[in-house]
């Protein structure tokens, strides 16, 4: 059995030195197939080489999660002003105009409720039906440290097969158990096992401390899970934070649609993820828009 890393000498993970991708914007992108590339450029903005992704995906096991009861009423006004959409299949079809020109990631795992262990999930969506629906990505639960973690593993590189035949990229996204600890130490596991086993673009959790040392040490671009909801401030902050220590974008639901005025959160993270706004400059403009919108 290998030896768990146990050297007394200190880790350095460059984290002031930027990986190089020569011939394409997107970090470990550069080898990639040129449909994988232009699915990837459609969703990463190539002048900032960051995205912000709308993910409204929480029905997959929480069902009508507050928010998003009426997806038509909710979602779909705040569709034009992401970069990319990260949604079910059955919420695309159903809900999501054909005519908004805006590129969707399919959550592909699923199974358990949140009556039952999450962890439990399987592989629920073929490639094909990825492809009749234009995906222009496909994101899987991974559930490191989890009951069932060598299946989502397993999951997430079947996905990864399936998508490298086709030109489709997987996001993996780092589920988190209850009683698991979320730190950096945490999520540098996490984020390099599923790059070291293909995944091309990881969806993880902000931490405060050593944040910079999980992109670091991620070769493959990291985009940043909002989480459960907080004071526009915090959410912004947390977003700001981020990208500054290497994420390539957010991926945020629930303090946007759950915000008190969605359409200028949505405005603010744009502003932060793309032009590096400060976080107070980012909530004046938040409540200057939300002042208008009354």
């Amino acid at each position: 059995m290998p030896e768990v890393d146990v050297s007394k000498k200190d880790k350095n993970y460059y984290t002031d030195v930027p990986q190089q991708t020569p011939g394409y914007f997107l970090k470990g992108s550069g080898n990639l197939d040129w449909g994988m590339k232009h699915r990837l450029a459609h969703t990463f903005n190539p002048k900032t080489g960051r995205t912000v992704m709308l993910a409204f995906d929480h029905g997959y096991f929480q069902g009508p999660t507050t928010g998003l009861e009426r997806i038509d009423q909710t979602i779909v006004p705040l569709a034009p002003m992401c970069d990319a959409l990260f949604c079910t299949r059955g919420i695309t079809r159903s809900m999501i105009p054909p005519d908004i020109q805006k590129p969707v990631f399919l959550r592909a795992s699923g199974g358990p409720s949140i009556l039952k262990e999450l962890s439990d999930e399987q592989i629920a969506m073929d490639i094909e039906d990825a492809i009749r629906l234009d995906a222009a990505g496909i994101g899987i639960q991974v559930f490191i440290g989890g009951e069932h973690e060598t299946r989502s593993v397993h999951n997430m590189t079947r996905l990864v097969d399936a998508g490298m035949r086709y030109g489709i990229p997987v996001m993996a996204v780092t589920a988190v158990g209850k009683e698991m600890v979320r730190n950096a130490q945490y999520f540098r596991l996490a984020c390099r096992m599923c790059a070291e086993l293909g995944a091309h673009v990881i969806k993880t959790y902000f931490v405060a401390e050593e944040f910079e040392t999980v992109t670091s040490s991620c070769p493959v671009p990291i985009v940043m899970a909002g989480g459960k909801k907080l004071p526009e401030l915090e959410a912004l902050t947390m977003a700001y934070n981020a990208v500054q220590q290497g994420a390539a974008g957010v991926d945020m639901g629930r303090n946007i649609f759950q915000s008190d005025a969605p359409k200028a959160m949505m405005a603010a993270v744009n502003k932060v993820v793309h032009e590096n706004m400060k976080p107070a400059e980012a909530l004046q403009l938040f409540e200057s828009l939300k002042a208008e919108t009354k």
